[in-house]
């Protein structure tokens, strides 16, 4: 049952993360850098503290008391995730929600899943899983073996992706033959979506990190509550606070840097635009976007911060972002083939969320 309750908890986190970017689509007027940062700033500054202070009493004295070289270290992922999760806004915008999302978020599952299992066979801790548990255990088996076949998955999106490319450019040109303007640009977006997947990773690296304040308050939650079972469902909410400061400094000093230099500062005031609902859509884009890893919390409180977590909170986000593409008509003219291949990477990724939970059934 824990290991359905985390399955559960962790769709409703992907569904957040896939779904995250649909609002910024309804900002208007804007450039990329102002509706971004003030999404980010409910996303990493205004919500996480909020939700700190409704699940965690006192949630600022366990930080307080966390030695410093831990709140560094959690910061400083927080920092390198924060420079994948801003070259993610731009993998999206050159590669669409669902291919963009397929690339980034599977490098990010591969590697936020599997490195720290490594660490931890070399380094041992309590409540870890190793690397060695996963290649000598039947459940270990089947989690990697789900996440190969996910690796699979988008490589089958990634062909689609391809695929979709040559037929836009075979399509864009004027009755005079001349190329018209298109934000999908594959090459361009894989470069961004490899460098965002390898540092998007490290917001496993920070939640690892932190998890001494995460512990904390799961020991105060359990003195408080004598009869409850299982561990604190909001354990995490306060080592996000933490991780996302990080990620707040690297956004925040590159949205300016872009507004200096496009002269965008003019868009937060721009009598000429939709203000409020630009800052509305801005404001849910940011709140959705948190809310994953609110839910994310609560999965892994369920199943353990290991690799079987990283892997089905990625997998979902990848799948509702790829269902997202379909329902915005992100491949709305490719061929038949085209279409069937990117419904095969979709289904060969619900196949493997299907597997990892299995695994984790017969882990509990």
């Amino acid at each position: 049952m824990q290991a359905i309750l985390g399955v559960i908890f962790h769709f409703i986190g992907g569904f957040a993360s896939g779904s995250f970017y649909i609002p910024y689509k309804k900002v208007k007027g804007w450039a990329w850098e102002s509706y971004w940062i003030v999404g980010g700033i409910f996303s990493w500054l205004i919500v996480p503290p909020l939700a700190a202070f409704l699940t965690i009493p006192n949630f600022t004295d366990i930080i307080a008391s966390t030695s410093g070289s831990i709140l560094w270290l959690t910061y400083f992922f927080g920092i390198l995730w924060g420079i994948g999760g801003l070259t993610y806004g731009l993998g999206v915008r050159y590669l669409g929600v669902s291919l963009g999302s397929s690339i980034i978020l599977g490098l990010c599952m591969v590697l936020g899943s599997i490195l720290p299992s490594i660490y931890f066979d070399f380094f041992p801790q309590e409540g870890k899983d190793i690397f060695s548990m996963f290649i000598h255990t039947d459940w270990g088996r089947m989690v990697l073996l789900g996440l190969l076949v996910c690796v699979i998955g988008i490589i089958i999106c990634g062909k689609a992706g391809m695929m979709k490319e040559k037929e836009i450019k075979a399509d864009v040109t004027d009755p005079h033959g001349m190329e018209v303007k298109t934000e999908f640009k594959f090459g361009l977006g894989l470069f961004v979506g490899i460098v965002s997947g390898v540092l998007s990773a490290c917001f496993n690296f920070g939640i690892e990190a932190g998890k001494p304040m995460a512990d904390a308050a799961n020991e105060i939650w359990k003195a408080a509550n004598p009869s409850e079972t299982g561990n604190f469902l909001f354990q995490n909410n306060v080592t996000y606070v933490v991780v996302l400061w990080g990620g707040l400094t690297t956004n925040f000093i590159w949205c300016m840097i872009l507004n200096a230099r496009n002269k965008t500062f003019g868009d937060y005031t721009k009598a000429s635009t939709p203000l409020l609902k630009n800052y509305i859509f801005s404001a849910l884009a940011g709140t959705t976007w948190f809310l994953q890893f609110f839910f994310y919390g609560m999965g892994e409180s369920k199943m353990g911060n290991g690799a079987s977590s990283w892997i089905l909170h990625m997998a979902f986000i990848i799948l509702i972002a790829n269902v997202w593409g379909l329902i915005l008509k992100e491949w709305k003219g490719v061929s038949k083939k085209t279409m069937m291949t990117i419904l095969a990477g979709i289904l060969t990724i619900i196949v493997s969320v299907l597997i990892v939970g299995y695994g984790n059934s017969i882990k509990a």
